[in-house]
């Protein structure tokens, strides 16, 4: 009997030893090779983030694919790309005429893009300026 409780003592630290290190947690392997590029847009009625009511919220995310909540993420990327992503270098469309009624909306991004912190909000006149401004990113 004391050998047998022996041995299994043994074969238990044994067991123990070895396979402690394996089962701890590796570190953690970068998902993917491409730098994180993910916003969170928000839109709402008013002169500045501070004030505004909130309106709405999506996400995007453009690497390694086009992702989010954003209704049209791909098409938004894609503008987002060309502009190095920046929304302040986004540019107005020519086709589409506004009044100039004050209802003042305001966007705002915030997030990482290519590893880099972006930190953006803009105020526009009302809804109809917001979307001629650029083609598909504040479009949701």
């Amino acid at each position: 009997m004391r050998f047998t409780a022996r041995w299994a003592a043994t074969v238990g630290l044994t067991a123990t030893a070895v396979c402690w290190p394996l089962a701890q947690a590796a570190p953690a392997a970068p998902s993917s090779l491409y730098a994180p590029s993910a916003l969170v847009m928000t839109v709402g009625h008013g002169d500045s983030a501070a004030t505004a009511t909130p309106a709405r919220a999506v996400t995007l995310t453009c690497a390694p694919a086009p992702t989010g909540t954003h209704p049209a993420p791909a098409a938004a990327c894609a503008e987002l790309w060309a502009a190095g992503g920046d929304p302040g270098a986004l540019t107005t469309r020519g086709d589409v005429w506004c009044t100039r009624q004050y209802d003042p909306v305001v966007v705002t991004v915030d997030g990482v893009w290519q590893g880099t912190r972006v930190s953006w909000e803009r105020s526009f006149a009302n809804e109809c300026v917001k979307t001629a401004y650029g083609i598909s990113v504040f479009a949701f």
